[in-house]
Protein backbone atom coordinates (compact mmCIF):
# COMPACT_ATOMS: atom_id res chain seq x y z
CA UNK A 1 0.00 0.00 0.00
CA UNK A 2 1.15 3.67 -0.96
CA UNK A 3 1.74 5.79 2.08
CA UNK A 4 0.21 8.90 3.39
CA UNK A 5 2.40 11.47 1.92
CA UNK A 6 2.64 9.51 -1.57
CA UNK A 7 -1.22 9.83 -1.55
CA UNK A 8 -0.74 13.36 -0.75
CA UNK A 9 1.07 14.33 -3.28
CA UNK A 10 -1.16 12.70 -6.10
CA UNK A 11 -4.06 14.28 -4.47
CA UNK A 12 -2.24 17.38 -4.80
CA UNK A 13 -1.37 16.74 -8.55
CA UNK A 14 -4.62 16.20 -9.17
CA UNK A 15 -6.04 18.87 -7.70
CA UNK A 16 -3.73 21.11 -9.79
CA UNK A 17 -4.96 19.35 -12.84
CA UNK A 18 -8.53 19.48 -12.14
CA UNK A 19 -7.73 23.60 -12.14
CA UNK A 20 -6.40 23.48 -15.16
CA UNK A 21 -8.85 21.60 -17.09
CA UNK A 22 -12.21 23.91 -15.11
CA UNK A 23 -10.38 26.99 -16.83
CA UNK A 24 -10.05 25.18 -19.99
CA UNK A 25 -13.79 24.40 -19.99
CA UNK A 26 -14.67 28.51 -19.03
CA UNK A 27 -12.41 29.71 -21.83
CA UNK A 28 -13.78 27.22 -24.37
CA UNK A 29 -17.54 28.35 -23.14
CA UNK A 30 -16.98 31.96 -23.51
CA UNK A 31 -15.79 31.10 -26.81
CA UNK A 32 -18.27 29.07 -27.82
CA UNK A 33 -21.09 31.74 -27.26
CA UNK A 34 -18.95 34.33 -29.31
CA UNK A 35 -19.15 31.51 -32.36
CA UNK A 36 -22.92 30.92 -31.87
CA UNK A 37 -23.05 34.34 -31.91
CA UNK A 38 -21.23 34.94 -35.22
CA UNK A 39 -22.58 31.68 -37.20
CA UNK A 40 -26.14 33.47 -35.93
CA UNK A 41 -24.84 36.70 -37.63
CA UNK A 42 -23.67 34.97 -40.87
CA UNK A 43 -26.57 33.42 -41.59
CA UNK A 44 -28.95 35.46 -42.99
CA UNK A 45 -25.90 37.28 -45.08
CA UNK A 46 -25.61 33.77 -46.80
CA UNK A 47 -29.12 33.23 -47.23
CA UNK A 48 -29.29 37.15 -49.39
CA UNK A 49 -26.39 35.77 -50.99
CA UNK A 50 -28.48 32.83 -52.38
CA UNK A 51 -31.50 34.29 -53.20
CA UNK A 52 -29.31 37.03 -54.93
CA UNK A 53 -27.45 34.38 -57.27
CA UNK A 54 -30.80 32.25 -57.88
CA UNK A 55 -32.35 35.66 -58.94
CA UNK A 56 -29.46 36.69 -61.19
CA UNK A 57 -29.42 32.66 -62.86
CA UNK A 58 -33.17 33.26 -63.44
CA UNK A 59 -32.22 36.43 -65.69
CA UNK A 60 -29.15 34.77 -67.43
CA UNK A 61 -29.70 33.15 -71.06
CA UNK A 62 -27.55 30.47 -69.75
CA UNK A 63 -25.21 29.37 -67.35
CA UNK A 64 -23.17 26.74 -68.83
CA UNK A 65 -20.01 28.62 -69.97
CA UNK A 66 -19.44 29.53 -65.97
CA UNK A 67 -16.03 27.23 -64.70
CA UNK A 68 -17.13 26.72 -61.25
CA UNK A 69 -20.63 25.11 -62.66
CA UNK A 70 -19.17 22.84 -65.20
CA UNK A 71 -19.95 19.28 -63.92
CA UNK A 72 -17.48 16.71 -65.48
CA UNK A 73 -16.72 12.89 -65.22
CA UNK A 74 -14.78 12.81 -61.76
CA UNK A 75 -11.32 10.87 -62.13
CA UNK A 76 -10.03 12.76 -59.59
CA UNK A 77 -11.85 14.00 -56.21
CA UNK A 78 -10.22 16.21 -53.28
CA UNK A 79 -11.02 15.99 -50.07
CA UNK A 80 -10.78 18.59 -47.13
CA UNK A 81 -11.00 17.60 -43.67
CA UNK A 82 -11.57 20.58 -41.38
CA UNK A 83 -9.92 19.97 -38.41
CA UNK A 84 -8.29 22.25 -35.29
CA UNK A 85 -5.12 23.59 -35.00
CA UNK A 86 -5.10 22.20 -30.98
CA UNK A 87 -6.19 19.08 -29.58
CA UNK A 88 -8.04 18.68 -25.82
CA UNK A 89 -11.22 18.43 -27.47
CA UNK A 90 -12.45 14.41 -27.06
CA UNK A 91 -12.87 12.91 -30.62
CA UNK A 92 -13.51 16.11 -32.57
CA UNK A 93 -10.45 15.37 -34.47
CA UNK A 94 -10.33 11.97 -34.61
CA UNK A 95 -14.51 11.91 -36.37
CA UNK A 96 -13.53 13.99 -38.90
CA UNK A 97 -10.16 11.88 -39.91
CA UNK A 98 -12.31 8.86 -39.82
CA UNK A 99 -14.85 10.19 -42.20
CA UNK A 100 -12.24 11.58 -44.44
CA UNK A 101 -10.26 8.26 -44.59
CA UNK A 102 -13.42 6.45 -45.29
CA UNK A 103 -14.52 8.74 -48.14
CA UNK A 104 -11.33 8.21 -49.47
CA UNK A 105 -11.39 4.70 -49.29
CA UNK A 106 -15.65 4.77 -50.88
CA UNK A 107 -13.97 6.74 -53.78
CA UNK A 108 -11.20 4.77 -54.54
CA UNK A 109 -13.63 1.56 -55.17
CA UNK A 110 -15.02 3.44 -57.19
CA UNK A 111 -11.77 3.87 -59.37
CA UNK A 112 -11.39 7.78 -58.97
CA UNK A 113 -7.65 9.11 -57.81
CA UNK A 114 -8.00 10.75 -54.56
CA UNK A 115 -6.18 14.16 -53.56
CA UNK A 116 -6.59 15.93 -50.20
CA UNK A 117 -6.01 19.53 -48.71
CA UNK A 118 -6.49 19.93 -44.86
CA UNK A 119 -7.71 23.00 -42.20
CA UNK A 120 -6.48 22.76 -39.01
CA UNK A 121 -2.51 21.70 -37.74
CA UNK A 122 -3.91 18.25 -36.82
CA UNK A 123 -5.23 16.88 -39.82
CA UNK A 124 -2.17 18.02 -41.50
CA UNK A 125 0.28 16.22 -39.08
CA UNK A 126 -1.77 13.10 -39.25
CA UNK A 127 -1.70 12.87 -43.21
CA UNK A 128 1.95 14.04 -43.74
CA UNK A 129 2.29 11.39 -41.09
CA UNK A 130 0.46 9.08 -43.42
CA UNK A 131 2.88 9.84 -46.01
CA UNK A 132 -0.44 11.91 -47.92
CA UNK A 133 0.79 14.62 -50.50
CA UNK A 134 -0.90 17.79 -49.63
CA UNK A 135 -2.70 20.46 -52.42
CA UNK A 136 -2.68 22.99 -49.26
CA UNK A 137 -2.89 22.71 -45.70
CA UNK A 138 -4.13 26.28 -43.97
CA UNK A 139 -4.06 26.13 -40.40
CA UNK A 140 -3.22 29.07 -37.60
CA UNK A 141 -7.20 30.18 -37.63
CA UNK A 142 -9.55 27.26 -36.42
CA UNK A 143 -10.44 28.38 -33.47
CA UNK A 144 -11.50 32.08 -34.83
CA UNK A 145 -11.86 31.71 -38.74
CA UNK A 146 -12.19 35.20 -40.34
CA UNK A 147 -13.82 35.80 -43.84
CA UNK A 148 -9.99 36.54 -45.21
CA UNK A 149 -9.34 32.54 -44.38
CA UNK A 150 -12.10 31.41 -46.50
CA UNK A 151 -11.23 33.34 -49.32
CA UNK A 152 -7.21 32.26 -49.17
CA UNK A 153 -8.80 28.60 -48.66
CA UNK A 154 -11.73 29.07 -51.54
CA UNK A 155 -9.42 30.65 -54.42
CA UNK A 156 -6.98 27.53 -53.90
CA UNK A 157 -10.05 24.91 -54.48
CA UNK A 158 -11.36 26.98 -57.52
CA UNK A 159 -7.62 27.41 -58.88
CA UNK A 160 -7.43 23.66 -59.00
CA UNK A 161 -11.16 23.18 -60.04
CA UNK A 162 -11.05 25.53 -62.68
CA UNK A 163 -7.58 24.42 -64.18
CA UNK A 164 -8.89 20.82 -64.23
CA UNK A 165 -6.18 19.06 -61.74
CA UNK A 166 -9.54 17.80 -59.67
CA UNK A 167 -12.78 17.42 -60.80
CA UNK A 168 -14.83 17.05 -57.27
CA UNK A 169 -14.31 19.29 -54.04
CA UNK A 170 -16.06 17.71 -50.77
CA UNK A 171 -15.60 19.17 -47.73
CA UNK A 172 -15.82 17.31 -44.88
CA UNK A 173 -16.57 19.10 -41.14
CA UNK A 174 -18.18 19.10 -37.89
CA UNK A 175 -21.95 21.03 -38.32
CA UNK A 176 -22.71 22.30 -34.46
CA UNK A 177 -25.93 21.27 -32.95
CA UNK A 178 -25.46 21.39 -29.30
CA UNK A 179 -22.16 21.15 -27.07
CA UNK A 180 -22.81 17.69 -26.69
CA UNK A 181 -23.55 16.46 -30.37
CA UNK A 182 -21.53 17.70 -33.34
CA UNK A 183 -22.52 15.97 -36.42
CA UNK A 184 -19.94 14.84 -38.99
CA UNK A 185 -20.91 16.68 -42.78
CA UNK A 186 -19.93 16.01 -46.53
CA UNK A 187 -20.14 18.53 -48.91
CA UNK A 188 -19.73 18.73 -52.23
CA UNK A 189 -18.78 22.24 -52.84
CA UNK A 190 -17.51 21.89 -56.29
CA UNK A 191 -18.51 21.96 -58.93
CA UNK A 192 -21.62 24.31 -57.50
CA UNK A 193 -24.76 22.48 -58.03
CA UNK A 194 -27.21 23.93 -60.92
CA UNK A 195 -29.79 23.37 -58.94
CA UNK A 196 -29.00 26.17 -56.76
CA UNK A 197 -29.76 28.18 -59.18
CA UNK A 198 -32.64 26.24 -61.03
CA UNK A 199 -35.89 28.29 -62.06
CA UNK A 200 -38.66 28.41 -59.72
CA UNK A 201 -41.46 29.50 -62.13
CA UNK A 202 -44.07 30.37 -59.36
CA UNK A 203 -41.11 32.03 -57.14
CA UNK A 204 -40.26 33.92 -59.70
CA UNK A 205 -43.77 35.34 -61.08
CA UNK A 206 -44.33 36.25 -57.30
CA UNK A 207 -41.42 37.93 -57.36
CA UNK A 208 -41.82 39.98 -60.57
CA UNK A 209 -45.52 40.66 -59.08
CA UNK A 210 -43.81 42.12 -55.44
CA UNK A 211 -40.36 43.91 -56.93
CA UNK A 212 -41.26 44.31 -60.95
CA UNK A 213 -38.72 43.48 -63.53
CA UNK A 214 -35.28 44.23 -62.92
CA UNK A 215 -32.66 45.75 -65.48
CA UNK A 216 -28.97 44.02 -65.10
CA UNK A 217 -25.76 46.09 -65.66
CA UNK A 218 -23.67 44.43 -66.56
CA UNK A 219 -25.24 41.48 -68.04
CA UNK A 220 -26.34 38.59 -65.95
CA UNK A 221 -24.03 36.14 -66.69
CA UNK A 222 -21.18 38.50 -65.94
CA UNK A 223 -22.85 39.36 -62.96
CA UNK A 224 -23.29 35.49 -61.80
CA UNK A 225 -19.65 34.71 -62.70
CA UNK A 226 -18.80 37.28 -60.33
CA UNK A 227 -21.19 36.04 -57.88
CA UNK A 228 -20.23 32.18 -57.56
CA UNK A 229 -16.57 32.93 -56.06
CA UNK A 230 -18.21 35.35 -53.25
CA UNK A 231 -20.78 32.35 -52.97
CA UNK A 232 -17.99 29.37 -52.44
CA UNK A 233 -16.19 31.28 -49.65
CA UNK A 234 -19.29 32.09 -47.80
CA UNK A 235 -19.72 28.30 -47.71
CA UNK A 236 -16.20 27.44 -46.59
CA UNK A 237 -16.77 30.36 -44.14
CA UNK A 238 -19.64 29.14 -43.04
CA UNK A 239 -18.08 25.68 -42.91
CA UNK A 240 -15.23 27.17 -40.71
CA UNK A 241 -17.82 28.67 -38.18
CA UNK A 242 -19.52 25.73 -37.72
CA UNK A 243 -16.32 23.63 -37.42
CA UNK A 244 -15.31 26.97 -34.90
CA UNK A 245 -18.25 26.49 -32.53
CA UNK A 246 -18.32 22.22 -32.54
CA UNK A 247 -14.46 22.49 -31.64
CA UNK A 248 -15.05 24.39 -28.47
CA UNK A 249 -18.95 23.04 -27.51
CA UNK A 250 -16.38 19.48 -27.79
CA UNK A 251 -13.71 20.95 -25.82
CA UNK A 252 -15.97 22.03 -23.36
CA UNK A 253 -17.46 18.81 -22.94
CA UNK A 254 -14.08 17.14 -23.09
CA UNK A 255 -12.25 19.18 -19.98
CA UNK A 256 -15.86 19.12 -17.74
CA UNK A 257 -16.01 15.33 -18.13
CA UNK A 258 -12.21 15.17 -16.74
CA UNK A 259 -12.83 17.94 -14.26
CA UNK A 260 -15.41 15.27 -12.97
CA UNK A 261 -13.45 12.36 -13.49
CA UNK A 262 -10.68 14.18 -11.47
CA UNK A 263 -13.28 14.65 -8.50
CA UNK A 264 -14.19 11.35 -8.63
CA UNK A 265 -10.06 10.49 -8.31
CA UNK A 266 -9.58 12.62 -5.86
CA UNK A 267 -12.56 10.95 -3.41
CA UNK A 268 -11.22 7.43 -3.90
CA UNK A 269 -7.50 8.78 -3.30
CA UNK A 270 -9.15 10.73 0.15
CA UNK A 271 -10.81 7.59 0.94
CA UNK A 272 -7.53 5.44 0.49
CA UNK A 273 -5.49 8.07 2.41
CA UNK A 274 -7.80 7.68 5.28
CA UNK A 275 -7.27 4.18 5.06
CA UNK A 276 -3.34 4.45 5.25
CA UNK A 277 -3.54 7.34 8.53
CA UNK A 278 -5.81 4.74 10.25
CA UNK A 279 -3.33 1.30 9.10
CA UNK A 280 -0.21 3.38 10.75
CA UNK A 281 -1.99 4.91 13.54
CA UNK A 282 -3.44 1.20 14.53
CA UNK A 283 0.47 0.05 14.14
CA UNK A 284 1.45 2.73 16.57
CA UNK A 285 -1.16 1.33 18.97
CA UNK A 286 0.21 -1.87 18.30
CA UNK A 287 3.68 -1.45 18.67
CA UNK A 288 2.96 0.69 21.90
CA UNK A 289 1.07 -1.69 23.79
CA UNK A 290 3.46 -4.49 22.60
CA UNK A 291 6.27 -2.46 24.12
CA UNK A 292 4.19 -1.84 27.56
CA UNK A 293 3.42 -5.58 27.88
CA UNK A 294 7.17 -6.32 27.34
CA UNK A 295 8.33 -4.29 30.64
CA UNK A 296 5.68 -5.59 32.70
CA UNK A 297 7.02 -8.87 31.92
Amino acid sequence: MASVQDIKRRVRSVRNTRKITKAMELVAGAKLRRAQTRIEAMRPYADRMLELMTGTARASASVRGLPLLQRREVQTALIVPVTADRGLAGGFNAQILRHAFALERRLRAEGKAVRFAVVGKKGASTLRFRRYELEGAFQGFTDRPTYSDAQGIAHRLAELYTGEEVDQVIVVYNHFISPLVQRVTEQEILPISEQLLARDEEAEEAERAQLGDFIYEPEPEEILARLLPVYLETELYRALLESAASEQGARMTAMRNASKNAGELIDRLTLAMNRARQAEITQEILEVVAGADALTA
